[in-house]
């Protein structure tokens, strides 16, 4: 396939999501990516259900579908890196790979010969990702970081959730764990960057990404309303801090998006509405006037919403080019003919279950293709195969291997 990255090979020893995630990205651009797993239970994730995978008699299997979501496209080899000899196998495999990607505590790996100095040694070229919840420095580093924790203590439940003295009110976390897909995400750019550095360098070199450094990064107009602008952002439900009206209104019979982008928008709006007399209206007519006035005009606007269905007011404001959209729910995300005409609902073939559903990638190239057609692996399902042709290992030596639980 002509997939961007063929013939670069990564060693993914990373667990739970931020990891993985990059590994299945980099898999889904065509990397060969051979997950690292304990053989005793594998990835933590595997067990983190229900739901899990059904197979063809409609009985669960071992594959929790969290699991499912982030392994795409990997060889997986389940090796005992607490064991001497398992050690070996990955220090052997890393001379085999341009990248190692990592999410153990800081220096949790040095006690097995497995942290950056020590495979750079062995392969100078090597690009190693390290992803904590700190970073590799800092007066938190040896802290461990998992996504709620760092939602919290990185500033995005503190503006999330209805405002103080609002029904409901209170912090409230996203209901995805977006600092780990976020750290992913950075993670595989900070990759793709170090490996095209490398080509002038010859080099390879450490990455050293944190979830709070993401998070307070991935913060954008917020942060900067605090750097720039002095104020700290608060919790506002529904609301935009800069731009109004841009939020969800109750209509009719359910609620709607109303995202009114410019002056312009807000004048169509009020002339859909019947009430064209608000764009000229001194306190409304320009964003800036609209925001110091957002309570006095949301109230109007709502009132207006109510008067109408859900239906009846997205038809119309989409003929007019005003920005707006229902609030789905994710089962109806997946059957929207945008998103099928755009295949982001994959179907591919699995050992246990025949094949599995799973939501594609949202990259689309010109010119080159993802891989998307390898389900999400067995624990141990490629062991044999990566240990056969990376590294020449007989059957006899795997079986030895097996025989000790070095390996699965």
């Amino acid at each position: 396939m002509n997939t961007p990255l063929n013939g670069i090979r990564v060693l993914d020893l990373s667990r739970i999501l931020a990891g993985p995630w990059a590994g299945q990205l980099l898999a889904d651009l065509g990397a060969d990516v051979i997950k690292v797993e304990n053989p005793k239970a594998g990835d933590d994730t595997r067990q983190w259900g229900p739901p899990y995978l059904k197979n063809s008699d409609n009985q669960d299997t071992s594959e929790a579908a969290y699991f499912l979501s982030a392994n795409r496209g990997k060889r997986s080899i389940a090796v005992d890196i607490t064991q001497a000899e398992g050690q070996a196998l990955i220090q052997k495999l890393a001379a085999h790979v341009d990248i190692v990607i990592e999410n153990y505590k800081v220096d949790g790996l040095k006690k097995y010969g497995l942290d950056y100095a020590s495979l750079s040694a062995l392969n100078p070229k090597l690009i190693y990702c390290s992803i904590t919840g700190f970073g590799q420095t800092g007066p938190y580093r040896a802290r461990a970081g998992y996504d709620f924790m760092i939602q919290g203590m990185g500033g995005l439940m503190s503006i999330t959730g209805e405002a103080d003295g609002n029904p409901g009110a209170g912090p409230q976390k996203v209901g995805v764990a977006v600092t780990d897909v976020f750290t992913g995400l950075y993670a595989t750019i900070a990759i793709q960057g170090a490996l095209i550095e490398r080509q002038a360098s010859g080099l390879g070199q450490h990455i050293d990404m944190a979830l709070f450094d993401v998070q307070a990064a991935v913060l954008a107009n917020q942060a900067s309303n605090y750097l720039v602008g002095g104020i700290t952002p608060q919790r506002m439900g529904n609301a935009h801090p800069n731009i109004v009206p841009y939020q969800a209104f109750a209509s009719k019979d359910g609620h709607i998006i109303l995202a009114v982008g410019n002056d312009g928008q807000f004048k169509k709006f009020c002339d859909l509405a019947g009430c064209p007399e608000l764009a000229l209206d001194a306190r409304f007519a320009t964003n800036p006037s609209r925001v110091a006035n957002r309570l006095v005009l949301c109230e109007h606007i709502a009132t207006l919403i109510k008067q109408r269905n859900s239906e009846d007011w997205l038809a119309a404001l989409e003929q007019k080019g005003v920005p707006c959209g229902p609030i789905n729910t994710i089962d109806k995300v997946f059957n929207d003919p945008q998103l099928l005409s755009r295949d982001m609902r994959i179907q591919v073939e699995h050992p246990l279950a025949g094949s599995v559903e799973l939501a594609g990638n949202p990259i689309r190239y010109s010119r080159s293709q993802l891989n998307q057609t390898k389900a999400p692996p067995l624990l141990g399902e490629d062991t044999e195969t990566v240990l056969r042709d990376l590294l020449g290992l007989g059957a006899d030596e795997i079986d030895q291997l097996t025989l000790k639980k070095i390996v699965r």
